[in-house]
């Protein structure tokens, strides 16, 4: 598995960045996948999404800072996909960090896992700009 990381500053308090950061709102502001149903659950949330003829299962669990979430099984684009995005106070506003851990399960995993990461990588900036716009 690779570890990929990206951050920004959000000048608003963690309290309202964190209530922007429900399930849903994670996984479109990624931009990969589009949401097909949330479903709440004993742990947190299951988040259907899909693209492409491709459907996945995320499980999100809400943290003390932020949440977690992770692809369960192996019907998304990787063979395991681990995300934790935190929020802090930094200054008048708000330091959020995602951290995420990718591998694609291939032969060649050193090079294939390194796509991925790279993949996944642009994902979590996009996501992070897109929630500092929403903010």
């Amino acid at each position: 598995m690779r570890e990929v990381e990206a951050t920004t500053f959000v000048p608003e308090s963690p309290t309202v960045v964190r209530r922007a950061l429900a399930p849903a709102a994670v996984v479109e502001y990624e931009g990969s996948f589009d949401v097909r149903g949330v479903e709440e659950t004993d742990d947190g949330w299951t988040v259907t999404a899909g693209a492409r003829g491709l459907t996945m299962h995320l499980d999100f669990e809400e943290r003390g800072d932020g949440l977690a979430y992770r692809q369960r099984g192996d019907g998304g684009p990787f063979d395991a996909m681990e995300t934790t995005v935190s929020v802090e106070p930094e200054d008048e506003g708000s330091r959020v960090r995602m951290r995420s851990r990718v591998s694609l399960g291939l032969p060649l995993s050193a090079v294939t896992d390194r796509v991925a990461a790279w993949k996944r990588r642009g994902e979590l900036r996009r996501a992070l700009d897109a929630l500092a716009a929403d903010l």
